[in-house]
């Protein structure tokens, strides 16, 4: 418990006075390091959250959220009507793939094809958004579906034709060539990343497999999830119930890269956890010459009978206080600047005619961030801890001073 005196002292300690000047600037700098060390981590941090779930967006807005192929037997249609399958899944789609060579002019370049069905292509997210061009419901014979960048490349518009040539051959009276095909574009889709929209257009699976010889055995399942962020946990309760069947999912598909943006925040993390550190530091130093300042004042209340844990107790009170109260100010700080980080941007952006955040890197409109509660709180452990410990040592040297020796030449 902390009584009446302690508290008393303690307050008077931390209010400025003029005769403690440099004392004074130590206490403001410790403030205000501490405070930016504990806003600039928020920040960071608010925008790699936000970076990342952009990211996952894109690509689960792309891709199935988990695919299940076949081995050598097809897959199972009475698996589809499990429980547990129905109760984490939205869509459940049949799908089939191969690789091309799209040929416009002068222009060749390879090109993954998708089947669908045409009621199954119309339940895709890229086919919801506002953004998609063209018809959702006639993706049937020798019609194709391309992505925005893909359309621009090749200057295509809705109503164009394109030849792609098939890897598989066909037997003629000169031997066997690659089959070719002529393509209508009926829709133009945006997916947001520029890899996808170039390299991979749909058509009906029907016309798919006729055009590279698959069989309707070889189709795959997408499965769509409701929560696809719980990626781990939903994948093993797929795979239990498609037990003899390969499943992979988004997160599989793309590991390395949220592999390397987890490391790079946990580094991050670390790094400008090292600014806290150093500021706290600075509260040793004003403790500690405080105490130096203080000799007199801790001399005297030693003499009427304050106990030494009681002087232990006021200097680490002062301590923590400027640490607890820095570090609250730096979440305020933090928060408020990562609500208000893409208005920030955009001001900069206009006034400085420069740009801090190009889209056609990133593929994103504007500058991503997302508070995360967890985070916050571990920074605000953090650094409440770090005060505690560099606030210690400060407090049990002023309760070991002597206070004979101190008031010797008062």
């Amino acid at each position: 418990m902390i009584s009446h005196l302690e508290k008393k002292i303690t307050l008077r300690y931390l209010k400025t006075r003029k005769k403690d000047g440099f004392l004074n600037i130590i206490s403001i700098f410790s403030f205000i390091g501490i405070s930016l060390g504990v806003a600039v981590l928020i920040i960071v941090m608010s925008v790699m959250n936000g970076f990342r779930s952009e990211l996952i967006n894109k690509i689960v807005g792309f891709n199935a959220h988990v695919t299940v192929k076949p081995y050598d037997n097809p897959i199972n249609t009475k698996n589809l009507k499990d429980n547990n399958l129905k109760n984490i899944s939205n869509n459940l789609i049949f799908t089939n793939s191969g690789e091309s060579v799209l040929i416009n002019k002068d222009f060749t370049k390879g090109l993954v094809l998708r089947g669908y069905e045409v009621n199954d292509f119309k339940k895709l997210k890229i086919v919801k958004q506002k953004n998609f061009k063209g018809d959702k419901d006639s993706l049937i014979n020798n019609n194709i579906s391309i992505g925005k960048e893909l359309s621009f490349d090749l200057n295509l518009n809705i109503g164009d034709k394109i030849m792609i040539m098939s890897p598989m051959g066909v037997q003629t009276i000169v031997g066997n060539l690659p089959k070719q095909q002529t393509f209508i574009v009926n829709s133009i889709y945006d997916s947001g990343v520029a890899e996808f929209d170039q390299n991979i257009a749909f058509i009906n699976i029907n016309t798919l497999e006729n055009f590279f010889n698959l069989d309707a055995d070889d189709r795959s399942l997408e499965i769509y999830l409701k929560n696809p962020t719980d990626i781990e946990k939903l994948k093993k309760t797929i795979q239990t119930v498609f037990n003899e069947e390969f499943v992979y999912s988004w997160s599989d598909l793309n590991s390395s890269l949220f592999s390397a943006l987890k490391v790079e925040r946990n580094v991050m993390f670390i790094i400008l956890s090292l600014i806290i550190i150093v500021a706290a530091f600075n509260i040793i130093s004003g403790l500690t010459i405080l105490v130096k300042n203080k000799t007199r004042d801790i001399a005297i209340l030693k003499s009427i009978g304050v106990l030494n844990k009681s002087i232990v107790k006021i200097f680490f009170l002062v301590g923590v206080t400027i640490g607890t109260t820095a570090t609250f100010f730096g979440i305020f700080l933090g928060v408020m600047f990562s609500l208000y980080i893409e208005n920030l941007r955009s001001f900069l952006s206009t006034v400085f005619d420069i740009t801090l955040f190009p889209e056609e890197i990133y593929f994103l409109s504007k500058m991503p961030s997302e508070i995360n509660l967890n985070s916050i709180i571990i920074i605000s452990i953090s650094s409440i801890f770090i005060t505690i410990l560099v606030s210690i040592f400060p407090a049990i040297k002023a309760s070991k001073l002597d206070p004979v020796k101190s008031l010797k030449y008062e």
